[in-house]
């Protein structure tokens, strides 16, 4: 993203910020105000954080309806934002939950072409489909966006990353073996999540590894572990 937006103004979105604590959020609101980067959280089920994305985009594209303005050219609220280089990740859904304007599922890919969405009376965003590169140089990334449901289900082994997914969690402070046995019944190593996952199949899947780890990945997404962020702001 850096080297597309140069030095242009930026606003940073992120949303789903009910799928982790107050804890996580604090810590990466005040990782990004360290930098002087503009944030906006959002919660796309109750359409939290749209007022405040629209009050700082208009702020950003003033100065360049101003020089519009000089130059004899009508102010234009999508090129006005467009030229002010707002980069919106994941918040689409925030007009979608009233409006309906444009496709909407819990599943990526959804959101093929580019479409302008009128938002308020002087504000326009462009919906666009996800930008993640065909392949992730940074394997560790990559297993992130799987975890939390962002790329195809095609694209990753299911097993393999609920596997990895358990021992993540054993590993944190806030979740850790407890909380997965006392789910599961099961005792969490951290070290092998695959046994984990295979345990659990014989338990409650018929020895059906796949099922087993979609339940895993599934009781993620729906916050049964807690609400929990996966990365936290480097020191």
């Amino acid at each position: 993203m850096d080297s597309w937006l140069g030095n242009r103004k930026t606003i940073l979105a992120l949303n789903r910020e009910d799928n982790i604590s107050t804890a996580d959020r604090n810590a990466w609101a005040s990782y990004y105000a360290n930098q002087g980067i503009k944030v906006v959280f959002s919660n796309g089920q109750l359409g939290m954080g749209a007022l405040k994305l629209g009050r700082l985009a208009k702020a950003l594209a003033s100065t360049v309806n101003i020089k519009r303005k000089v130059k004899g050219v009508l102010p234009h609220p999508g090129k006005s934002v467009i030229s002010a280089a707002i980069i919106l990740y994941q918040c689409s859904s925030w007009y979608r939950l009233k409006c309906r304007l444009c496709p909407a599922a819990p599943r990526p890919g959804v959101t093929r072409e580019l479409k302008w969405v009128r938002f308020g009376k002087d504000l326009e965003l462009l919906d666009s489909p996800g930008i993640i590169p065909m392949r992730i140089s940074d394997q560790t990334a990559a297993i992130k966006l799987a975890i939390c449901d962002d790329i195809g289900e095609r694209s990753y082994d299911a097993t393999d990353v609920a596997a990895i997914l358990v021992q993540m969690l054993s590993k944190l402070p806030t979740v850790g073996n407890k909380v997965l046995c006392d789910r599961y019944k099961i005792e969490a190593d951290g070290r092998c999540g695959k046994t984990f996952v295979q345990k659990l199949a014989v338990q409650l899947f018929n020895a059906d590894n796949n099922q087993a780890a979609f339940r895993i990945l599934q009781d993620f997404w729906e916050g049964k572990f807690g609400w929990i962020s996966l990365e936290r702001p480097p020191r």
